[in-house]
């Protein structure tokens, strides 16, 4: 298991959009969907760690795949 870095909300989407996830709506959070599951990506700089494991979890990616993305 790989260890989850401090990331900005803008490289999040950029990952989950590499992916296969869009953007279906914005405001103070962006909704993310691929099809398949929802996912909700707080405007924070940097994403707390324990948030961001959560979104990959219900995202149902993987760390690894996840973490390449990036």
């Amino acid at each position: 298991m790989g260890i989850i870095p401090q990331i900005s909300h803008k490289r999040a989407i950029r990952a989950f959009e590499k992916l296969g996830f869009k953007v279906i709506r914005q405001g103070k959070h962006v909704s993310m969907y691929d099809g398949r599951n929802i996912i909700i990506i707080p405007r924070a700089n940097p994403i707390n760690t324990y948030t961001l494991k959560g979104i990959i979890d219900d995202a149902g990616v993987g760390l690894e795949d996840f973490l390449s993305a990036l």
